[in-house]
């Protein structure tokens, strides 16, 4: 599975990237509007660090302006996804730019129903909301166990991005359902790594160590 960071800022993404773990980057709006300077060099800053799949969020909500400023995203780098709304609109503009060659994630899934219309207008990615879902007292990753099955019946091409995932037990439910990828934020990568067994193990031979050192001196 893949491992995607959830976040605009370009220090949280050069620490994750140098760990040799990171797989691609999401973005959206809120991420980037954290992040000095212009959204579309920061875009294009991201990109060359990660040098895989960066999602740029466009925020027209009517077909016209998703289309115009999904292909202005597109322009920035080749490794650019554009992100659309689960809308009308959006699986429209989906439909149109997919067709065009420009790869799109699209994003506020909550239903199965939502994710089969996504990959019926060749979406390369659904974001289906996982933390959202859990938020309103319903199991978020049922959603993903449904999408993985469907897609599966039907040799979709369609990429399931597991979004607003919380804590590290989504990611690894994610990661035992099937899905393609998950997306977290820099905390949640980091809590990954975090056991204190292995910090305790770590303490104890360190201090071994010293011990058979101090002996020999």
């Amino acid at each position: 599975m893949k491992i995607f960071i959830d976040t605009g800022s370009i220090k949280d993404i050069e620490t994750i990237a140098a760990l040799g773990i990171l797989d691609g980057v999401t973005t959206n709006p809120s991420l980037l509007a954290k992040e000095p300077g212009d959204f579309r060099q920061n875009l294009k800053k991201i990109c060359d660090i990660v040098k895989g799949p960066v999602s740029g969020e466009v925020t027209a909500t009517d077909y016209a302006g998703m289309l115009r400023e999904g292909r202005d995203i597109a322009k920035i780098d080749q490794h650019m996804v554009v992100k659309v709304p689960l809308t009308r609109d959006g699986i429209r503009a989906c439909k149109t730019l997919a067709g065009e060659g420009i790869r799109v994630n699209v994003t506020l899934c909550f239903t199965p129903a939502q994710a089969l219309l996504a990959a019926k207008v060749g979406a390369s990615y659904i974001s289906p909301f996982v933390g959202r879902l859990d938020d309103i007292s319903t199991n978020g990753m049922e959603l993903i166990r449904d999408i993985v099955e469907i897609y599966a019946n039907y040799d979709f091409a369609t990429e399931v991005l597991v979004a607003s995932c919380r804590h590290p037990i989504h990611v690894i439910e994610a990661a035992r359902l099937g899905a393609d990828i998950a997306t977290c934020p820099p905390a949640v990568v980091d809590q990954l790594f975090n056991h204190p067994l292995t910090n305790i193990g770590l303490e104890k031979f360190l201090k071994d160590w010293e011990k058979a050192q101090a002996v020999k001196a």
